[in-house]
Formats: structure tokens, sequence, C-alpha cells
């Protein structure tokens, strides 16, 4: 069965720069073939995404978040756990889920970066949305 439906799963910090990604993966793919999921943080992200791919109803499922170092916390850790996550969700389930995750070394809450990161986040949508096209398009071939 061929899907034609893709969930893209988006983390509310940091919306703002987040978001752009969605717009990206909606250049290539139809708003009506994408459902769109908030979720509250990038932690939250393998959790959501494996549920959504277990319901066989999407081609791929996009996750996105951007993970900046707070000064409390590690964030290196919880990006290694959040890709971690993402890929067992893809194997768990079959259907591949895509990491828009950045988790930038220098990054400052400045407009300089913050338009610097948005425009890097259309990209990365755009990325996902290639991928994610590409992976159903080379499935679809080895199951004819």
């Amino acid at each position: 069965m061929t899907h034609t439906r893709y969930a893209f799963v988006k983390a509310r910090w940091h919306a703002d720069i987040v978001d752009r990604a969605l717009d990206g993966f909606l250049e290539l793919i139809p708003a009506e073939q994408v459902d769109v999921f908030d979720v509250p943080g990038a932690f939250e992200l393998p959790l959501f995404s494996r549920d959504l791919a277990a319901t066989g109803k999407y081609a791929a499922v996009a996750a996105a978040a951007f993970v900046v170092d707070g000064g409390i916390y590690r964030h290196d850790f919880v990006a290694q756990a959040v890709v971690d996550g993402l890929m067992r969700a893809g194997m768990d389930t079959g259907v591949p889920v895509l990491s828009v995750s950045l988790t930038p070394h220098h990054y400052q809450e400045t407009d300089h970066h913050n338009g610097i990161f948005r425009a890097h986040f259309v990209e990365k949508g755009r990325e996902a949305a290639r991928a994610a096209l590409m992976i159903g398009k080379a499935r679809a071939s080895i199951a004819a």
C-alpha cells in the first residue's frame, strides 16, 4: 500500500525558528498531504513520532526541534537522546522518521542568529521533504 500522507511534528521551544522547517517541508509536499502536530520540546519528539509512525497512516514522519545550550544542562546529551530516539522509532515501526533537529555549538538570542537559524530551518525542512519523497520512491521500487 502506497501512502501519500506525511506527519510533521515540531517542538514548541523556539517555535519562531522551528516552525520555519514546516514552511520548507510544505514547499515540496502539499499541505493537504501533511498532518502537523506540536509537542512541548525536543525530548517529546521520539515517543510521539513513534506513535504516529505506528498508526500506519504515514509514508514518513519528520520531527523538528532546536536544542540550544541553556546553561543549566548539557544540551548535547538531550540532542543525542532525541536523534537516537527518532532513529529507534523508525527502526521499530518500519516507517522513516526523519530528524530536522539542530544543535548549534554557538547560539545567542540575537536578531542576527535568529535570522540565520530561521533560514537554515527552511532549508532543513526542504531536505526532510526531499528525503521523505526519495525514500518513499525507493521503497516502492523494491516492493514492486
